[in-house]
Protein backbone atom coordinates (compact mmCIF):
# COMPACT_ATOMS: atom_id res chain seq x y z
CA UNK A 1 0.00 0.00 0.00
CA UNK A 2 1.69 3.13 -0.85
CA UNK A 3 0.54 6.78 0.27
CA UNK A 4 -2.03 7.41 -2.23
CA UNK A 5 -3.71 4.12 -1.43
CA UNK A 6 -4.22 4.87 1.88
CA UNK A 7 -5.01 8.37 1.73
CA UNK A 8 -7.67 6.95 -0.60
CA UNK A 9 -8.91 4.07 1.73
CA UNK A 10 -9.04 6.43 4.30
CA UNK A 11 -11.37 9.42 3.31
CA UNK A 12 -13.74 6.92 2.50
CA UNK A 13 -14.68 6.38 6.21
CA UNK A 14 -17.38 8.91 6.94
CA UNK A 15 -15.29 9.33 10.54
CA UNK A 16 -17.35 12.08 11.86
CA UNK A 17 -17.92 12.62 15.45
CA UNK A 18 -18.83 9.76 17.72
CA UNK A 19 -18.32 7.61 14.12
CA UNK A 20 -14.43 7.29 14.63
CA UNK A 21 -13.83 3.46 15.39
CA UNK A 22 -13.96 1.71 12.60
CA UNK A 23 -11.74 4.28 10.59
CA UNK A 24 -9.16 3.89 13.70
CA UNK A 25 -9.23 0.23 13.79
CA UNK A 26 -8.38 0.20 9.54
CA UNK A 27 -5.23 2.52 10.93
CA UNK A 28 -4.46 0.54 13.24
CA UNK A 29 -4.64 -2.44 11.51
CA UNK A 30 -2.58 -0.67 8.69
CA UNK A 31 -0.24 0.55 11.34
CA UNK A 32 0.62 -3.09 12.60
CA UNK A 33 0.97 -4.36 9.05
CA UNK A 34 3.46 -1.90 8.46
CA UNK A 35 5.36 -3.22 11.44
CA UNK A 36 4.54 -0.08 14.03
CA UNK A 37 4.60 -1.13 17.60
CA UNK A 38 0.94 -0.33 18.39
CA UNK A 39 -1.15 1.69 21.15
CA UNK A 40 -4.81 2.47 21.93
CA UNK A 41 -6.68 4.90 24.30
CA UNK A 42 -9.86 6.14 25.11
CA UNK A 43 -10.38 8.97 26.71
CA UNK A 44 -11.90 9.11 30.84
CA UNK A 45 -14.94 11.48 30.65
CA UNK A 46 -14.10 12.33 34.41
CA UNK A 47 -10.53 13.32 33.63
CA UNK A 48 -11.60 15.55 30.40
CA UNK A 49 -14.14 17.27 32.99
CA UNK A 50 -11.27 18.41 34.92
CA UNK A 51 -9.50 20.44 31.94
CA UNK A 52 -10.81 24.03 31.35
CA UNK A 53 -11.66 23.15 27.87
CA UNK A 54 -14.37 20.90 27.98
CA UNK A 55 -17.71 21.18 30.06
CA UNK A 56 -17.88 20.68 34.03
CA UNK A 57 -20.18 17.53 33.76
CA UNK A 58 -18.44 14.55 32.86
CA UNK A 59 -22.16 13.72 31.51
CA UNK A 60 -21.42 16.12 28.82
CA UNK A 61 -18.47 14.75 26.87
CA UNK A 62 -18.93 11.52 24.86
CA UNK A 63 -15.96 9.49 24.50
CA UNK A 64 -17.49 6.02 24.53
CA UNK A 65 -16.55 4.01 21.52
CA UNK A 66 -13.79 6.55 20.09
CA UNK A 67 -10.79 5.46 20.66
CA UNK A 68 -7.08 6.89 19.39
CA UNK A 69 -4.77 4.77 18.27
CA UNK A 70 -0.78 4.82 17.64
CA UNK A 71 2.27 3.09 16.30
CA UNK A 72 5.84 3.47 17.31
CA UNK A 73 8.85 2.80 15.74
CA UNK A 74 12.17 2.73 17.04
CA UNK A 75 15.96 3.45 15.77
CA UNK A 76 19.02 2.45 16.89
CA UNK A 77 19.40 3.04 20.89
CA UNK A 78 15.67 4.84 21.37
CA UNK A 79 16.49 5.54 25.26
CA UNK A 80 19.59 7.97 23.90
CA UNK A 81 17.85 9.38 21.22
CA UNK A 82 14.49 11.88 21.82
CA UNK A 83 10.99 10.82 21.09
CA UNK A 84 9.23 12.96 18.40
CA UNK A 85 4.94 12.88 18.10
CA UNK A 86 3.75 13.29 14.66
CA UNK A 87 -0.17 13.82 15.25
CA UNK A 88 -3.47 14.07 13.14
CA UNK A 89 -7.10 13.53 13.79
CA UNK A 90 -9.49 11.53 12.15
CA UNK A 91 -12.63 12.47 12.67
CA UNK A 92 -14.29 14.81 10.25
CA UNK A 93 -16.94 17.57 10.47
CA UNK A 94 -20.15 16.77 8.70
CA UNK A 95 -20.97 16.92 5.02
CA UNK A 96 -23.96 18.81 3.50
CA UNK A 97 -23.92 16.56 0.63
CA UNK A 98 -26.76 18.50 -1.23
CA UNK A 99 -23.81 21.52 -1.55
CA UNK A 100 -20.99 18.96 -2.99
CA UNK A 101 -20.72 18.56 -6.69
CA UNK A 102 -20.01 14.15 -5.49
CA UNK A 103 -20.15 12.02 -2.44
CA UNK A 104 -17.74 13.31 -0.04
CA UNK A 105 -17.00 10.23 0.85
CA UNK A 106 -15.78 8.90 -2.18
CA UNK A 107 -12.62 10.69 -3.02
CA UNK A 108 -12.69 12.58 -6.51
CA UNK A 109 -9.15 12.39 -8.29
CA UNK A 110 -8.42 14.94 -10.62
CA UNK A 111 -4.72 13.88 -12.13
CA UNK A 112 -4.68 16.91 -14.23
CA UNK A 113 -5.14 19.43 -11.67
CA UNK A 114 -3.13 17.41 -9.27
CA UNK A 115 -5.96 17.30 -6.56
CA UNK A 116 -7.98 14.88 -4.32
CA UNK A 117 -11.51 16.44 -3.16
CA UNK A 118 -12.91 14.29 -0.32
CA UNK A 119 -14.38 15.17 3.59
CA UNK A 120 -11.32 15.36 5.06
CA UNK A 121 -9.18 15.53 2.48
CA UNK A 122 -7.30 18.64 3.54
CA UNK A 123 -8.21 18.65 7.67
CA UNK A 124 -6.32 16.42 7.39
CA UNK A 125 -6.47 12.80 6.80
CA UNK A 126 -3.61 13.83 4.16
CA UNK A 127 -1.82 14.96 6.84
CA UNK A 128 -2.14 11.95 8.66
CA UNK A 129 -0.83 9.85 6.02
CA UNK A 130 1.99 11.93 5.21
CA UNK A 131 2.74 11.78 8.84
CA UNK A 132 2.87 7.43 8.99
CA UNK A 133 4.57 7.58 5.70
CA UNK A 134 7.54 10.19 6.66
CA UNK A 135 7.52 7.89 9.22
CA UNK A 136 8.22 4.87 7.40
CA UNK A 137 10.54 6.71 5.53
CA UNK A 138 12.67 6.88 8.21
CA UNK A 139 12.72 3.07 8.95
CA UNK A 140 13.39 2.23 5.52
CA UNK A 141 16.46 4.53 5.18
CA UNK A 142 17.80 3.24 8.80
CA UNK A 143 17.23 -0.71 7.40
CA UNK A 144 19.06 0.28 4.26
CA UNK A 145 22.11 1.26 6.28
CA UNK A 146 21.58 5.28 4.80
CA UNK A 147 20.92 6.46 8.09
CA UNK A 148 21.62 6.38 11.41
CA UNK A 149 19.38 7.28 14.39
CA UNK A 150 18.52 7.18 18.14
CA UNK A 151 15.10 7.66 19.13
CA UNK A 152 11.70 7.16 18.06
CA UNK A 153 8.78 7.96 16.28
CA UNK A 154 5.11 8.01 16.94
CA UNK A 155 2.33 8.72 14.85
CA UNK A 156 -0.73 9.29 16.43
CA UNK A 157 -4.41 9.20 14.93
CA UNK A 158 -6.59 10.86 17.53
CA UNK A 159 -10.24 11.02 17.69
CA UNK A 160 -12.74 14.27 18.91
CA UNK A 161 -10.98 16.97 17.44
CA UNK A 162 -13.38 18.71 16.18
CA UNK A 163 -15.09 18.24 19.61
CA UNK A 164 -12.03 19.74 20.93
CA UNK A 165 -9.44 17.33 20.85
CA UNK A 166 -10.79 14.15 23.13
CA UNK A 167 -8.30 12.05 22.19
CA UNK A 168 -5.15 14.49 22.27
CA UNK A 169 -6.34 15.80 25.30
CA UNK A 170 -6.09 12.17 27.01
CA UNK A 171 -2.80 11.49 25.91
CA UNK A 172 -1.69 14.40 27.22
CA UNK A 173 -3.12 14.31 30.66
CA UNK A 174 -2.29 10.75 30.94
CA UNK A 175 0.75 9.39 29.01
CA UNK A 176 -0.01 6.39 26.96
CA UNK A 177 3.27 5.06 26.73
CA UNK A 178 5.67 3.46 28.27
CA UNK A 179 8.20 6.19 27.01
CA UNK A 180 8.46 10.15 27.45
CA UNK A 181 7.89 12.40 24.55
CA UNK A 182 9.70 15.30 23.66
CA UNK A 183 8.18 17.26 21.26
CA UNK A 184 5.43 16.98 18.34
CA UNK A 185 4.25 17.96 15.30
CA UNK A 186 0.77 18.29 14.41
CA UNK A 187 0.23 18.01 10.67
CA UNK A 188 -2.66 20.45 10.45
CA UNK A 189 -3.41 22.23 7.04
CA UNK A 190 -0.96 24.85 7.17
CA UNK A 191 -0.14 25.45 3.72
CA UNK A 192 3.02 23.95 4.26
CA UNK A 193 4.20 26.84 7.01
CA UNK A 194 5.31 26.15 10.17
CA UNK A 195 2.71 26.71 12.71
CA UNK A 196 3.75 27.98 16.37
CA UNK A 197 1.31 30.10 17.73
CA UNK A 198 -2.86 28.97 17.73
CA UNK A 199 -5.71 31.22 18.41
CA UNK A 200 -7.93 30.12 21.09
CA UNK A 201 -11.89 30.67 21.62
CA UNK A 202 -14.27 30.87 24.03
CA UNK A 203 -18.14 29.66 23.07
CA UNK A 204 -21.11 31.76 24.54
CA UNK A 205 -24.71 31.01 24.11
CA UNK A 206 -26.76 34.38 24.73
CA UNK A 207 -30.43 34.19 24.94
CA UNK A 208 -32.78 37.14 25.14
CA UNK A 209 -36.71 37.41 25.99
CA UNK A 210 -38.69 40.29 24.14
CA UNK A 211 -42.51 40.10 24.05
CA UNK A 212 -44.68 38.56 21.69
CA UNK A 213 -47.59 40.11 19.85
CA UNK A 214 -49.56 39.21 16.92
CA UNK A 215 -47.60 40.66 13.46
CA UNK A 216 -51.11 43.24 12.91
CA UNK A 217 -50.26 44.82 16.03
CA UNK A 218 -46.97 44.95 16.22
CA UNK A 219 -45.83 47.56 18.04
CA UNK A 220 -47.42 45.82 21.15
CA UNK A 221 -44.77 43.83 20.90
CA UNK A 222 -41.03 43.62 22.08
CA UNK A 223 -39.02 42.56 19.50
CA UNK A 224 -36.06 40.55 20.67
CA UNK A 225 -34.29 41.14 17.22
CA UNK A 226 -34.11 44.36 17.50
CA UNK A 227 -32.32 43.84 20.75
CA UNK A 228 -29.97 41.32 19.07
CA UNK A 229 -29.08 43.35 16.61
CA UNK A 230 -28.10 46.01 19.17
CA UNK A 231 -25.72 43.49 21.00
CA UNK A 232 -24.61 42.17 17.55
CA UNK A 233 -23.59 45.67 16.53
CA UNK A 234 -21.70 46.16 20.11
CA UNK A 235 -19.64 42.71 20.01
CA UNK A 236 -18.47 43.50 16.30
CA UNK A 237 -17.42 46.90 17.48
CA UNK A 238 -15.54 45.09 20.40
CA UNK A 239 -13.67 42.90 17.80
CA UNK A 240 -12.41 46.04 16.36
CA UNK A 241 -11.30 47.74 19.03
CA UNK A 242 -8.97 44.45 19.69
CA UNK A 243 -8.00 43.60 16.43
CA UNK A 244 -6.51 47.76 16.55
CA UNK A 245 -5.36 46.59 20.53
CA UNK A 246 -4.16 43.61 20.46
CA UNK A 247 -1.24 43.09 18.65
CA UNK A 248 0.94 39.77 17.68
CA UNK A 249 4.35 39.86 15.59
CA UNK A 250 2.66 36.55 13.94
CA UNK A 251 -1.15 37.18 13.28
CA UNK A 252 -0.72 39.17 9.76
CA UNK A 253 -4.45 38.91 9.11
CA UNK A 254 -7.41 41.60 8.68
CA UNK A 255 -9.08 40.38 11.80
CA UNK A 256 -6.93 38.31 14.23
CA UNK A 257 -9.27 37.61 17.11
CA UNK A 258 -12.40 37.05 15.14
CA UNK A 259 -15.84 36.84 16.39
CA UNK A 260 -18.41 34.81 14.65
CA UNK A 261 -22.24 34.56 15.57
CA UNK A 262 -22.41 31.19 13.90
CA UNK A 263 -26.36 29.94 15.16
CA UNK A 264 -29.61 32.39 15.82
CA UNK A 265 -32.91 31.02 16.06
CA UNK A 266 -35.49 33.84 16.57
CA UNK A 267 -39.31 33.72 17.38
CA UNK A 268 -41.85 30.84 16.72
CA UNK A 269 -44.11 32.29 13.89
CA UNK A 270 -44.23 34.45 10.56
CA UNK A 271 -47.06 36.57 12.55
CA UNK A 272 -45.97 36.72 15.47
CA UNK A 273 -43.80 39.43 16.47
CA UNK A 274 -40.36 37.53 17.78
CA UNK A 275 -39.96 36.89 21.83
CA UNK A 276 -37.82 34.45 22.18
CA UNK A 277 -33.63 34.50 20.14
CA UNK A 278 -30.85 31.94 21.10
CA UNK A 279 -27.33 33.22 19.29
CA UNK A 280 -24.34 30.95 19.57
CA UNK A 281 -20.48 33.03 19.56
CA UNK A 282 -16.94 32.23 18.97
CA UNK A 283 -15.09 34.71 20.30
CA UNK A 284 -11.55 34.67 19.15
CA UNK A 285 -8.10 34.46 22.12
CA UNK A 286 -4.94 36.13 21.25
CA UNK A 287 -1.78 34.46 22.05
CA UNK A 288 -0.94 35.85 25.52
CA UNK A 289 -4.36 36.48 26.38
CA UNK A 290 -6.55 33.85 28.54
CA UNK A 291 -9.80 32.51 27.62
CA UNK A 292 -11.26 33.96 31.06
CA UNK A 293 -9.55 37.56 30.55
CA UNK A 294 -11.82 37.63 27.14
CA UNK A 295 -14.94 36.15 28.02
CA UNK A 296 -14.93 39.27 30.32
CA UNK A 297 -14.35 41.79 27.86
CA UNK A 298 -17.67 40.76 25.73
CA UNK A 299 -19.63 40.35 29.35
CA UNK A 300 -18.91 43.74 29.98
CA UNK A 301 -19.44 45.31 26.88
CA UNK A 302 -23.35 43.35 27.07
CA UNK A 303 -23.51 45.10 30.08
CA UNK A 304 -23.05 48.48 28.78
CA UNK A 305 -25.68 47.48 26.07
CA UNK A 306 -28.27 45.91 28.43
CA UNK A 307 -27.99 49.48 30.72
CA UNK A 308 -28.60 51.40 28.37
CA UNK A 309 -31.42 49.99 27.11
CA UNK A 310 -34.85 49.58 29.47
CA UNK A 311 -36.56 46.92 28.47
CA UNK A 312 -33.17 44.25 28.52
CA UNK A 313 -32.45 45.56 32.11
CA UNK A 314 -35.64 44.32 33.36
CA UNK A 315 -35.57 41.24 31.35
CA UNK A 316 -31.12 40.36 31.66
CA UNK A 317 -30.14 37.94 29.01
CA UNK A 318 -28.44 34.82 29.92
CA UNK A 319 -24.59 34.83 28.33
CA UNK A 320 -24.17 31.22 29.63
CA UNK A 321 -20.48 29.32 27.89
CA UNK A 322 -21.03 25.88 26.19
CA UNK A 323 -19.50 23.31 24.27
CA UNK A 324 -15.91 23.16 24.44
CA UNK A 325 -13.57 26.29 25.08
CA UNK A 326 -9.96 26.17 23.14
CA UNK A 327 -7.03 28.03 25.18
CA UNK A 328 -4.61 29.92 22.78
CA UNK A 329 -0.96 28.30 22.48
CA UNK A 330 2.88 29.26 21.56
CA UNK A 331 6.16 27.85 21.63
CA UNK A 332 9.59 29.83 20.89
CA UNK A 333 10.68 29.63 17.37
CA UNK A 334 13.88 28.52 18.61
CA UNK A 335 12.43 25.26 20.15
CA UNK A 336 14.55 22.41 18.79
CA UNK A 337 11.22 20.68 17.02
CA UNK A 338 11.03 23.97 14.95
CA UNK A 339 14.32 24.49 14.73
CA UNK A 340 14.52 21.18 12.65
CA UNK A 341 11.50 22.07 11.06
CA UNK A 342 12.69 25.06 10.08
CA UNK A 343 15.79 23.40 8.49
CA UNK A 344 13.63 20.84 6.94
CA UNK A 345 12.09 23.72 4.91
CA UNK A 346 15.00 25.74 4.09
CA UNK A 347 16.59 22.38 2.47
CA UNK A 348 13.81 22.27 0.14
CA UNK A 349 14.20 25.74 -0.85
CA UNK A 350 11.19 26.86 1.13
CA UNK A 351 9.50 30.02 3.26
CA UNK A 352 10.33 28.57 6.89
CA UNK A 353 9.36 31.67 8.30
CA UNK A 354 7.11 30.82 11.46
CA UNK A 355 3.54 32.52 11.27
CA UNK A 356 0.48 32.19 13.92
CA UNK A 357 -3.20 30.79 12.60
CA UNK A 358 -6.33 31.92 13.40
CA UNK A 359 -7.94 28.59 14.53
CA UNK A 360 -7.29 26.27 17.91
CA UNK A 361 -5.73 22.70 17.52
CA UNK A 362 -4.94 19.77 19.65
CA UNK A 363 -1.28 21.39 19.76
CA UNK A 364 -2.47 23.18 22.66
CA UNK A 365 -2.91 20.28 25.11
CA UNK A 366 0.85 19.04 24.57
CA UNK A 367 2.29 22.47 24.96
CA UNK A 368 0.06 23.17 28.46
CA UNK A 369 1.53 19.21 28.69
CA UNK A 370 5.39 20.61 28.32
CA UNK A 371 5.77 18.86 25.15
CA UNK A 372 6.89 21.71 22.35
CA UNK A 373 4.42 21.59 19.96
CA UNK A 374 4.65 22.76 15.99
CA UNK A 375 1.92 22.84 13.30
CA UNK A 376 2.66 21.90 9.74
CA UNK A 377 0.71 20.32 7.18
CA UNK A 378 -0.14 20.33 3.67
CA UNK A 379 -3.62 21.94 2.80
CA UNK A 380 -5.25 25.22 3.62
CA UNK A 381 -7.46 25.93 6.16
CA UNK A 382 -9.72 28.17 4.18
CA UNK A 383 -10.45 24.93 2.01
CA UNK A 384 -11.45 22.83 5.57
CA UNK A 385 -15.49 22.00 6.35
CA UNK A 386 -16.16 23.60 2.75
CA UNK A 387 -18.15 21.80 0.29
CA UNK A 388 -15.62 19.65 -2.46
CA UNK A 389 -12.80 20.28 0.23
CA UNK A 390 -9.74 19.52 -1.52
CA UNK A 391 -5.71 19.47 -0.97
CA UNK A 392 -3.05 19.57 -3.77
CA UNK A 393 -1.32 15.73 -3.95
CA UNK A 394 1.96 17.66 -4.60
CA UNK A 395 1.59 19.29 -1.07
CA UNK A 396 0.64 16.09 0.12
CA UNK A 397 4.20 14.59 -0.95
CA UNK A 398 5.82 17.38 0.10
CA UNK A 399 4.58 17.67 3.61
CA UNK A 400 5.78 13.69 3.79
CA UNK A 401 9.22 14.07 2.43
CA UNK A 402 9.49 17.88 5.33
CA UNK A 403 8.01 16.01 8.31
CA UNK A 404 10.65 13.31 7.21
CA UNK A 405 13.53 15.33 7.55
CA UNK A 406 11.91 17.36 10.42
CA UNK A 407 12.11 14.05 12.31
CA UNK A 408 15.53 13.43 10.99
CA UNK A 409 17.17 16.52 12.22
CA UNK A 410 15.19 16.74 15.42
CA UNK A 411 16.65 12.85 16.47
CA UNK A 412 19.79 13.98 15.15
CA UNK A 413 19.42 17.68 17.45
CA UNK A 414 20.75 15.29 20.94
Amino acid sequence: MDLRDFVDALLRFESVARAEAPAQQWVKNRLHDFGFETYEWTADPERLAEHPSFPDDPDDIDTADRPSVAGAVEFGDPGAGPTLVLNGHVDVVPADRELWSHDPFLPDWDDDAGTVSARGAADMKAGLAACVFAALDLRDAVEAGDLALDGRVVVESVAGEEDGGIGAAAAALDNPYPFERDAALVAEPTRLKPVVATEGSVMKRLHLTGRTAHAASRWRGVDVIEKFEAIREAFFDLEAERTDAVSHPRFDYPIPWPVCVGRVEAGSWASSVAGTLTAEWRLGVAPGETVAEVEAAFEERLARVVADDEWLSAHPPAFERFSVQFEPAEIDADEPVVEALRAALRADGRDDDPVGATYGADSRHYVEAGIPTVLFGPGDIDNAHFPDETVEWAEVEVARDVIGETATRFLQSR
